[in-house]
């Protein structure tokens, strides 16, 4: 066992558009997205993976990937001085002959760097999304692998059945061994079902053999669509992770045990964040057993002089100059003017948020300039007209143009 863990690559799958993140993917990829004031979304799964002792990862990035690139070359610079610790952008490549394309799906994205696979020679490859929030202990759903002698292992999670529209759905036997696998089925009522994470554990040599057989297929390009079902009508020994059980160390007693969101829309991703608030908070990050590793950008410490700061996360070079913040996220090198209200909202690095502005339920993307006297958040007609507004009733206002050499 300790031979295979020792023999593990991975890929961190970046590439998606993120359409229901609009406009906060307006310039940037999914994983891209900044999250609790100092993170970026990826920063969540190569935390996972470094944690856990996997230290061999390629990032295959494809729409918008500039603002991923610079942050993964200036925050994840870890590499060790062994050459098989790193984590590496891939572009995509076009190598194949017959696929003159950018990636097609998620098992495109690795079909089309086997190559990397055959280079490294990994007993086991370990495939996870980089678009999610959660702390997950990697280990102990490779060993699940191991001890089951699977081919395939997909980590799964419980959800109700009214959201199964939302994921793909696996139906588990006693042993954990999955029956049968339905990309968003439409289900109603509260009974739990499990559904994948899309994070995946293979055989090194059951993946390249199965991706070489199926992507000859016109539309075989996607794991959770083609590759899952395929392998469980092959008979293959393909296994369901049930990440509830998972553990990590210590972990808090009012956390939310097997905390995992899929932040793909304006509204979930702005819950995610206020789940980091509160004195017991679902997700709390002060973790030193395992943390998250983010930007470490050199900004002076936050300074505030007659201000109102309630349940809120204040980052590095914050100013602060007489204005109120309640359930709030501020992140890096933010400005906030006097006479200033600030609730329910997330304020992205390095924005000017001028004099007695009254912002409310709103999340503010990076490098913006609100004029003094400013109210977002309490007019839907007004915000409709000048900035976007979400169904949810939550207001972003996209990134702006201000300059700042970060």
């Amino acid at each position: 066992m300790k031979h295979l863990r020792s023999s593990i690559l991975a890929f961190v799958l970046a590439g998606g558009v993120g359409k229901r993140l609009y406009p906060l993917t307006l310039e940037r990829t999914k994983p891209s997205v900044p999250f609790g004031g100092k993170y970026r979304i990826i920063d969540f799964a190569l935390s996972n993976l470094i944690n856990s002792g996997v230290y061999s990862i390629y990032v295959p990035v494809q729409y918008k990937s500039q603002s991923l690139i610079e942050h993964l070359r200036t925050t994840w610079r870890k590499s060790g001085v062994l050459s098989k610790h790193f984590i590496t952008v891939v572009p995509p490549q076009m190598r194949r002959e017959e696929i003159q394309a950018w990636y097609r799906g998620t098992a495109d994205s690795v079909y089309q760097n086997i190559n990397l696979i055959y280079d490294f020679k990994p007993k086991i490859v370990a495939i996870f999304g980089g678009d999610h929030i959660y702390r997950m202990n990697i280990k102990q759903m490779i060993d699940f692998h191991i001890k089951n002698k699977a081919h395939l292992t997909v980590s799964t999670t419980p959800i109700e059945s009214k959201d199964a529209s939302e994921f793909g759905i696996v139906q588990l036997d006693g042993s954990l061994r999955i029956k049968d696998f339905k990309e968003k089925p439409e289900m109603s009522g509260k009974s739990q079902v499990f559904a994948s994470m899309g994070n995946y554990i293979f055989n090194a040599d059951v993946l390249v053999e199965t991706l070489e057989e199926m992507i000859e297929k016109t539309t075989a390009h996607d794991f959770g669509r083609d590759i899952i079902p395929y392998l469980i009508r092959k008979k293959t020994r393909v296994f369901g992770y049930d990440f509830s059980k998972n553990a990590i160390p210590s972990l808090k007693k009012h956390e939310e045990r097997g905390y995992w969101r899929d932040v793909g829309t304006i509204e979930s991703y702005w819950k995610a964040n206020m789940d980091l608030l509160g004195r017991r908070p679902k997700l709390d990050l002060t973790n030193h057993s395992w943390p998250v590793y983010g930007s470490s950008v050199d900004l002076p410490p936050a300074y505030t002089v007659g201000s109102d700061i309630d349940n809120s996360l204040v980052t590095a070079g914050v100013r602060v100059y007489g204005a109120k913040i309640k359930n709030s996220i501020i992140g890096r090198g933010v400005i906030l003017e006097e006479g200033c209200k600030i609730e329910d909202s997330i304020i992205m690095d390095f924005a000017v948020i001028g004099k007695n502005c009254k912002i409310k339920r709103t999340i503010v993307d990076r490098y913006n300039t609100i004029k003094r006297n400013t109210r977002i958040g309490f007019n839907k007609e007004s915000d409709a007209k000048k900035y976007f507004l979400d169904p949810s009733g939550i207001v972003v206002v996209k990134r702006g143009a201000r300059k700042i050499f970060y």
